[in-house]
């Protein structure tokens, strides 16, 4: 199993006071210290217009930044809203990075679930998913052939005859290309067009099982050239993760900030999240309920035992960790070093490989 961490550059206003600017100061170096300890990827999510979710306008300069801050780990975007982009500017962009991090870049994307950002940016909230099929199609087409000739409904692009989209990306035929879904139309779209798929922090394991089963039934729509994506096949799912020493102090260390952070963050700015989270289940959010169905907190024999059991059960090739800001930054960065040290070691020994998970 691999192992990333999502980093939302979401606010501790307490710790971070208006206007938030030390949020990414402090997103780096919990990065940098990822990259230490050995986490495969981190991946940085794209957020507009609030500070009461995440502030980051622009995923392709920070993962350029981080470049030069970094080594080994990977950065991906997770992820560009797509339908707020030029598809070739998205070509154009991703290549570069890669060039920049020496192939470590990896490309994640989505139609966004947020309707204050289209409003912003002026793109209708409720075709995203159209605008979004149409530029994963223009991206690939040019991704493999280096120029685009297309004439839609939302994009109108041409590079031809003496003109070819640069730089060329290091890893080919692209960088790691996923789509991050939750509908059974996005699941399916995403495993005929190749891509890998990214999976929500809230979604149950059974349905996570039903969604990754699905997405598996169609990657035989996929035509060979579409599939030798690095990323076909390989299916990241988020998970809410805390480790300490024993269940108790997981529950006493984080159960405040995840209950206040998964609250304010299941309203009404979150219309059409991913497809697939029930109302009820955020009705009224309580801790040990979210233990039971979906948080990876607890002590390293714990967590380990879920992790098994979750890889077990839904087929899943990467947990992406994901938590809130408000453990603060010391308490935060010792819960990934006690993982890393504890967890990742017995995961990592386990591992299946990918083609013996894809044939399940």
């Amino acid at each position: 199993m691999k192992f990333g961490i999502l980093f939302t550059s979401h606010p501790d206003i307490e710790r971070e006071p208006y206007p938030h600017r030390d949020v990414h100061a402090r997103v780096t170096r919990q990065i940098v210290e990822a990259d230490r300890l050995g986490y495969d990827t981190a991946w940085i999510a794209e957020h507009h217009f609030s500070n009461t979710y995440g502030i980051l306008p622009d995923p392709f300069v920070y993962a350029a930044y981080l470049a030069d801050k970094t080594e080994r780990i990977k950065i991906g975007t997770g992820v560009m809203t797509l339908p707020l982009y030029d598809p070739m500017r998205v070509v154009e962009n991703a290549a570069f990075v890669d060039v920049l991090t020496n192939g470590r870049f990896i490309l994640g994307l989505g139609s966004g679930y947020r309707p204050y950002e289209f409003e912003g940016f002026g793109v209708p909230f409720d075709e995203r998913r159209d605008i979004q099929e149409e530029a994963v199609d223009l991206i690939l087409e040019s991704f493999h052939t280096g120029r685009a000739t297309h004439a839609g409904k939302y994009f109108d692009n041409t590079i031809s005859g003496d003109y070819e989209i640069f730089p060329r990306s290091i890893q080919q035929p692209h960088p790691p290309l996923y789509m991050a879904a939750g509908s059974e139309r996005s699941i399916g779209y995403g495993a005929e067009k190749g891509m890998g798929l990214m999976l929500s922090t809230l979604t149950r394991s059974q349905d996570l099982a039903t969604q990754i089963s699905h997405y598996r039934s169609r990657m035989a729509a996929a035509p060979d050239q579409l599939a030798a994506n690095p990323a076909f096949g390989h299916v990241d799912v988020a998970r809410w993760v805390y480790v300490a020493d024993t269940d108790a102090k997981a529950k006493e260390e984080s159960e405040a900030g995840i209950v206040k952070h998964i609250s304010a963050f299941m309203g009404k700015n979150t219309a059409g999240y991913l497809g697939a989270i029930q109302k009820s289940d955020v009705d009224a959010v309580r801790y040990d309920e979210l233990a039971e169905t979906t948080l990876l907190h607890g002590s390293p024999d714990t967590v380990i035992a879920k992790l098994k059991a979750l890889q077990k059960e839904t087929g899943m090739t990467s947990v992406v960790i994901h938590y809130p800001p408000y453990y603060g930054h010391e308490k935060t960065v010792a819960m990934l070093k006690l993982f890393a040290e504890t967890v990742l070691p017995e995961l990592q020994k386990d591992e299946a490989p990918l083609t013996a998970l894809a044939a399940e």
